[in-house]
């Protein structure tokens, strides 16, 4: 049996989360935005809302810099239908990723799916950065 990279399983996580959330995108990305991992809807650009994850990490530090406030623990971002775009900044070791996901509605559940991705998302890190 052969053991399947972490990019992988990542992605497999990611795609499993977006299919018991209706989630139609989940990245992973750095702390510069780059993409690390993602499941996506057919029709919708990873790579782009990849961008838009930086961008708002950089805003979110600004803000948290300017006004004297720790580092957020969350970000989103409501569009007048509802549909937002929520972004959970979190450290596996000690690098800095981005775990970001479109929730289709305000009145859709997502906390629980994007907690229990980012422990998961630690634990595979973990056995490949030993």
């Amino acid at each position: 049996m052969t053991k399947s990279s972490g990019s992988s399983q990542i992605n497999q996580l990611l795609t499993e989360m977006n299919a018991e959330a209706d989630f139609p995108i989940s990245v992973l990305a750095d702390s510069q935005g780059l993409p690390i991992a993602y499941a996506a809807s057919q029709g919708i650009d990873p790579e782009r809302q990849s961008a838009v994850v930086a961008l708002v990490q950089k805003v979110a530090l600004q803000v948290s810099k300017q006004l004297g406030m720790a580092e957020a623990d969350e970000i989103s971002f409501f569009d007048a239908n509802g549909q937002h775009l929520v972004c959970r900044p979190f450290q596996a070791d000690e690098h800095n990723l981005i775990l970001a996901v479109i929730v289709p509605d305000r009145d859709h559940n997502y906390r629980r799916a994007t907690s229990h991705a980012v422990t998961e998302i630690r634990n595979i890190l973990k056995t490949f950065w030993k």
